[in-house]
């Protein structure tokens, strides 16, 4: 990788899991994602949606075509440079030890540390201002397993933004947070990406959010990627329609923000 802002692509990306018969979980997905920008994945249940997201992560290796950085296969290139790129918070963690939530954190910064240094003033100084983003500076003493769902989603956010990279892929990150919360972590991500130029992947089902904050909404269903661009086009759109099972109805609040609801 070269560039300060490597250019994550996704080019006819097919997949299928094993175990299953029912056919491809993935087929031909296209996708090229630019710096500075906040990108929306939706689409129904069993869509493909996580399954590609950890393909771009480089955590599954695609059947068919290929995931890649500035024109590296991401499956290929090395843990740590990999993760000095690329943060990726899954949908779910459990730690193997009860780690308190300021050490969990701080792992964020080990991609950019050398082997055995221990964390320098800037590693504390960015680890405590990840913990303010994601509202959990008060947790910082506490043990992970002590925590709720909720909470427990917010220290994973934390250590991503203590990650400092330049892409960030996220898998359901407002899921059991409430809406407060939720808008909160979509505008620290949106204000990311326009101060540093990040490149944000975002799998969701909440709608609002997506039509809110996202410059770009791609939905999937049945493993394709089947309608992609602004959230005022995409969401109403017949493919979206059609991906859903139900029509969408994209409007404005007298604010101004954007809402979507089922017609």
């Amino acid at each position: 990788m070269t560039h300060k802002h490597p250019v994550l692509e996704l080019d006819a990306v097919g997949f299928r899991y094993p175990a299953r018969d029912d056919g491809d979980v993935l087929t031909g997905v296209s996708l090229r994602f630019h710096a500075g920008t906040l990108v929306c994945m939706v689409g129904p249940n069993g869509a493909g949606k996580s399954t590609l997201l950890r393909i771009a992560a480089g955590i599954l290796a695609p059947l068919a075509g290929r995931a890649t950085l500035d024109g590296t296969p991401v499956h290929d290139l090395p843990r740590r440079e990999l993760a000095r790129a690329l943060a990726y918070v899954p949908q779910e963690f459990s730690p193997a030890f009860p780690f308190r939530v300021a050490e969990l954190v701080l792992m964020g910064r080990y991609p950019h540390r050398g082997f055995g240094r221990f964390e320098s003033a800037d590693d504390l100084a960015l680890a405590q201002r990840a913990m303010e983003d994601a509202d959990v500076w008060p947790l910082r003493e506490r043990r992970f397993d002590t925590l709720s769902g909720g909470e427990r989603r917010r220290v994973l956010l934390a250590q991503a933004f203590c990650q400092a990279t330049p892409l960030l892929l996220l898998d359901e990150p407002t899921a059991a947070l409430d809406p407060a919360h939720a808008i909160a972590v979509l505008t620290t991500l949106r204000k990311d990406s326009a101060a540093r130029g990040t490149t944000t992947v975002v799998v969701t089902h909440d709608l609002n959010l997506a039509a809110r904050f996202a410059d770009r909404v791609v939905v999937l269903a049945s493993g394709r990627a089947v309608a992609d661009g602004p959230a005022r086009e995409v969401l109403p759109g017949a493919a979206a329609r059609a991906a859903f099972g139900v029509g969408m109805h994209a409007g404005a609040l007298p604010s101004g923000l954007p809402f979507v609801v089922p017609e």
